[in-house]
């Protein structure tokens, strides 16, 4: 892969993710939902976290808002080191499927910094109402913003036979987690080293002009 199909690639995903992001924060108040599918809801939460929300003040002696700090600013760092990593095979040539990855998980990371970075400053809450762009009174100070998450695929919506030990007539859904289109691509960069990981890393196949 080339580095002009490399940033297309980039770039279509980051506006995918952000135009559908703006659409779910402008259209839709927190918690609420629309069914597309039986299988298939947009649900409007926003992630403080980590993935699957979680907290670094959960886990460290910080306060949330420390926390929250540190988790943007630590995720700035990572994207330049992929930033850098993409930059470097696509210099050296590696192979089709590394590029492809690592562009997937770069994509994925600028686009949920771009939430946590900017989203505080330029909308306002979301809380009750529907959300204004660069709202006069914005939520959060810059680098505090919540990551928007809205695909939501509970594939199986069931409860537990009774006489199953322990769980019997507890609810049983799968799949629980709310995620957005920067996350899928992250996923499915690392899903691609992992499942692809020798045909990643191996020789470089020439590639036409």
């Amino acid at each position: 892969m080339h580095l002009k199909k490399s940033l297309l690639l980039i770039l279509l995903l980051l506006l995918a993710d952000q135009l559908s992001k703006i659409y779910v924060k402008t259209h839709f108040q927190l918690g609420e939902s629309i069914e597309v599918f039986s299988w298939f809801r947009i649900l409007f939460i926003e992630n403080e976290g980590a993935a699957w929300g979680t907290k670094l003040s959960d886990l460290l002696p910080v306060s949330e808002k420390s926390a929250k700090l540190i988790l943007t600013v630590f995720r700035l760092f990572a994207i330049g080191g992929i930033g850098y990593w993409l930059w470097d095979i696509l210099r050296k040539k590696a192979n089709t499927t590394l590029v492809l990855a690592v562009s997937l998980i770069f994509a994925g990371a600028v686009g949920n910094i771009i939430d946590s970075v900017f989203y505080g400053q330029v909308f306002d809450h979301s809380y009750g109402q529907i959300a204004t762009l660069w709202s006069d009174e914005p939520y959060a100070a810059l680098f505090y913003g919540k990551v928007v998450d809205m695909l939501y695929f509970p594939l199986i919506d069931t409860t537990w036979p009774e006489w199953v030990p322990w769980i019997g007539g507890q609810a049983f859904r799968f799949f629980e987690p709310v995620f957005n289109i920067a996350d899928t691509a992250i996923s499915t960069g690392v899903g691609i080293l992992l499942v692809f990981n020798k045909k990643a890393f191996g020789k470089p196949i020439p590639q036409k002009e």
